[in-house]
């Protein structure tokens, strides 16, 4: 999967967003991450850490598909939440022992990468309801 449209191309589709290609790519690592979840974690800690990783694209490709800048900053500072939520899970995920600190610094590497994409993206856009934030 290519991650850069070539320059000078104009973004057609939601596709084309070098920040959706990361959050599909950051929805599947932890879609493979959840797998390691024991079976009675199917309903819970599992099921949010799958909702939460999907939230993050789903959200910029809707945001992309409306017609103003306000609507698609609005989902722009979805999967942000989104992605503070998919850290907190993974973090915890860690903090009972499901994951080794290792196994999700893939995940949260790229969820970092993904959050300030965002941010630099509703800036262009020219919002100031998205603040920048640091993983501490």
């Amino acid at each position: 999967m290519t991650l850069s449209p070539p320059r000078n191309t104009r973004i057609q589709s939601h596709r084309d967003l070098i920040v959706w290609q990361k959050a599909r790519k950051l929805a599947a690592s932890s879609y493979e991450l959840a797998r390691l979840l024991p079976v009675e974690e199917t309903y819970g800690l599992k099921q949010q850490i799958q909702r939460a990783a999907v939230s993050v694209p789903a959200n910029i490709a809707e945001g992309h598909s409306r017609l103003g800048k306000g609507d698609f900053t609005r989902h722009l500072s979805i999967s942000r939440g989104s992605l503070a939520e998919l850290e907190c899970l993974l973090d915890i995920g860690t903090d009972v022992g499901y994951f080794e600190p290792e196994a999700t610094k893939v995940c949260l590497a790229l969820a970092d990468e993904v959050s300030r994409m965002l941010w630099v993206l509703a800036k262009k856009l020219g919002s100031r309801q998205i603040l920048p934030r640091t993983r501490d």
